[in-house]
């Protein structure tokens, strides 16, 4: 990726990452972009770095257009590895001795990483810091997505760099909004599903101050995808909607299954849900990927989930699936679980006691059938997907 710039002085010197397919358990379909910017200024800047690999690259991107030893400050806003295991070669470069400026908790993470006795600024919430014509501001976000995590923003420019909030994995030819459109969202809300969901009260919490203290947005220049110049209210008000993860008139029926038992009680429920104005939807684990199921979970008011039992237990991949929303700690969810079995039957109860687990409305205690269901099973589904349509909003 070649430099881009972004205003008068503020540069894009970033890379794609055109290859990554996994990016720690969150399928990458379309690859990902590690973002870095550079302020030219009296004091010359560089916020955040990139994945060790592509360090080299960064510094060519950033001679392209200044030799980086002129590089006076070095900001890390976010100590995550995909945006830190370059500093190192960054450092070396530019010189040991420079500023970094982190926050508190950044300085902390940094020296477990890294065991380098750098020349650490940490800084306060709120905290200034002049680099000549211009000001920045530099914004504690804690726990968004990491305990170390801040923003930093240029007052003179109204842009935000907003380290992993309101990033997408996505790589493409387009840099902005206004290249690529509203094609962008369903990346976007993929990446707030897998990555952010967690942390939506602090979001909300986070929007509030932002709004008390009349702070303009013009740009946000994200760690990954593409940079909102155009309209960047718009991801900031998804962001609130995501967070507020109202449940819509939405089901989704995950499942897996051994010799399709399950799989036909998940098409009797998904169609009772249908007939009955639902917008319903199976998801079979082994043909769907967990994050691309959490990011359908995000907004959905109802989630059904069927396991076969195998040696007294969930289903691997069932078992895998709940593990993982579990720790995205999705709301405002009715749920009802179902499956088959053989001889002993248990998953049926394992799975209800996860949902139970995750705070979800266990609305019925499910539906449990001993090996292929036969008409009386299959009625007691759709009996189900009706329970489960009538209980969700009607909008």
């Amino acid at each position: 990726m070649e430099p881009v710039k972004i205003a008068d002085g503020i540069f894009s010197v970033g890379v794609t990452d055109w290859n990554i397919r996994d990016f720690h358990g969150y399928s990458t379909y379309e690859g990902t972009t590690y973002n870095a910017y550079l302020i030219l200024d009296d004091k010359i800047t560089l916020i955040d770095t990139v994945k060790k690999e592509f360090g080299d690259q960064l510094l060519a991107n950033i001679s392209a257009i200044i030799d980086p030893k002129k590089i006076d400050y070095m900001i890390s806003n976010h100590t995550e590895m995909d945006h830190s295991s370059s500093l190192p070669r960054v450092m070396h470069k530019i010189g040991e001795d420079k500023p970094l400026y982190c926050s508190k908790m950044g300085q902390k993470n940094l020296s477990k990483h890294f065991s380098q006795a750098w020349n650490y600024q940490p800084v306060e919430n709120l905290q200034t810091l002049s680099l000549g014509k211009r000001t920045v501001t530099f914004m504690e976000t804690r726990m968004l997505h990491w305990p170390d995590s801040m923003f930093t923003y240029v007052n003179e420019d109204k842009l935000l760099f907003s380290s992993d909030a309101f990033g997408q994995h996505y790589a493409g030819p387009e840099k902005f909004d206004d290249q690529i459109g509203d094609d962008i969202f369903p990346h976007a809300k993929k990446y707030f599903a897998n990555i952010l969901m967690p942390y939506s009260p602090l979001i909300l919490k986070l929007v509030d101050t932002v709004t008390e203290m009349g702070l303009q947005i013009d740009t946000i220049c994200p760690d990954h995808g593409i940079i909102w110049r155009k309209d960047p209210s718009k991801i900031i008000n998804r962001y609130v909607e995501w967070s507020k993860m109202a449940p819509k008139r939405k089901a989704l029926v995950i499942y897996d299954t051994m010799w399709h038992s399950t799989e036909a009680m998940a098409e009797a429920i998904v169609g009772a849900l249908i007939q009955e104005g639902v917008n319903a939807k199976p998801m079979h684990l082994r043909n769907c990927h967990r994050s691309d199921v959490i990011t359908e979970v995000l907004d959905a008011g109802a989630i059904i989930v069927g396991s076969p039992t195998l040696n007294n237990n969930i289903f691997p991949t069932v078992a895998d699936f709940l593990t993982y929303m579990k720790g995205l700690k999705p709301l405002n969810k009715i749920a009802a679980p179902f499956g088959s079995f053989g001889w002993s039957g248990e998953s049926v109860k394992l799975v209800t006691k996860a949902l139970e687990e995750m705070k979800f409305d266990v609305i019925d205690p499910g539906v449990r059938l001993q090996y292929v269901p036969d008409e009386k099973g299959i009625s007691a589904c759709v009996a189900l997907g009706k329970k489960i349509a009538a209980a969700l909003p009607e909008k």
